[in-house]
């Protein structure tokens, strides 16, 4: 397959805030590859300790995304492939926080409890991308550690179907807000296509997350991202699907996580009965024996949670999508 790279970057101006309700920013072809500039969760605004979001960012202005981008021969039915190249970080700095009623370990506004909001407090990360570290540096103290560079786009989607758009902080069976860190380099992303042209957009890149994301911030990051497209004719896709060199994974968002453990393994049970050729139950023993269980997050208006299993463990089965993820990984190696 003959790989055409395009170059986007977008202006401040055209930032997409939702999936779906906006008109296309660029056209792409089925096995063409995009290189495009992405801005942090808060859009550059917070810089420092003094930027506190509430102060500096105005709602609902967060997480914007680039795009979209109509995908040519993409049709809803469709599933649309999305092979992840590189993800490098555009500065030598990333910033984290806190939130007054956002999080896991603090009251919402739907899970309201009798206590002071936690403080907003920003932390600012050094990143050093040659020695591929992230410095944490404690706030109230000397302490500083170097964590592994690690970096993941935290928000991919398509356009929701039934004339829907979706703020882009959400998660659903359109992408979105996934915040898994198992969207890095040398993964490849699967989307149900929900109108002509998919209408592909992507953002919030973190140098690095841990699983859960539980304050509900990464270490947010500006990126360059390179990746490659390609559109599986009259394949649907339900839910938000991964592949990398060594496992298959589904992904559920819903509330409560409950929901979203079902859904994802539910989907995944399904799909190594039919790679593996394994009966219903037999799929169901093995995913749970063998699968785990990665938490993407558990703060935004859907949880994400991920089920996985090794393809090792499925040694007769046949390529996942007809061998895309292997396909789409060779071209793009060819392109370095």
């Amino acid at each position: 397959m003959a790989m055409e790279k395009i170059t986007y970057r977008l202006a401040r101006d055209e930032w997409a805030y939702t999936f779906g309700g906006r008109m296309p920013v660029a056209h792409l072809r089925s096995g063409d590859v995009l290189e495009v500039a992405t801005e942090d969760c808060f859009g550059g605004l917070v810089r420092g300790p003094a930027d506190l979001p509430s102060q500096v960012c105005r709602m609902p202005y967060l997480n914007p995304v680039s795009g979209p981008f109509f995908i040519e021969d993409a049709e809803p039915g469709d599933t649309l492939a999305i092979h992840l190249i590189s993800i490098v970080p555009a500065r030598d700095w990333g910033v984290s926080s806190t939130f007054p009623h956002f999080g896991a370990l603090t009251s919402t506004s739907h899970t309201a409890a009798l206590q002071p909001p936690l403080e907003e407090r920003v932390w600012v990360y050094g990143i050093d991308r040659q020695a591929g570290t992230v410095r944490f540096q404690a706030t109230e103290s000397d302490h500083t550690v170097d964590l592994p560079l690690d970096p993941m786009i935290g928000t991919i989607g398509v356009a929701p179907g039934g004339f829907e758009a979706r703020s882009t902080i959400v998660p659903d069976t359109h992408g979105g807000n996934l915040d898994t860190p198992e969207l890095r380099a040398g993964t490849t992303l699967y989307l149900g296509v929900n109108v002509h042209g998919a209408m592909l957009a992507l953002g919030d890149g973190h140098a690095r997350q841990g699983e859960g994301e539980a304050c509900g911030v990464g270490v947010e990051i500006a990126t360059t991202t390179t990746l490659a497209v390609e559109v599986i004719k009259g394949v649907p896709a339900m839910w938000p699907r991964l592949e990398t060199d060594t496992s298959i994974m589904s992904i559920g968002c819903a509330r409560p996580l409950e929901d979203a453990y079902r859904i994802a393994h539910h989907d995944l049970v399904g799909w190594v009965e039919s790679l593996a050729g394994l009966e219903t139950l037999d799929a169901y023993q093995l995913v749970s024996q063998a699968g785990r269980s990665p938490i993407g997050n558990v703060c935004d208006p859907n949880y994400t949670i991920l089920a996985a299993i090794g393809k090792a463990l499925l040694p007769s089965a046949d390529p996942a999508y007809a061998g895309v993820h292997s396909r789409l990984r060779q071209s793009a190696a060819g392109l370095r």
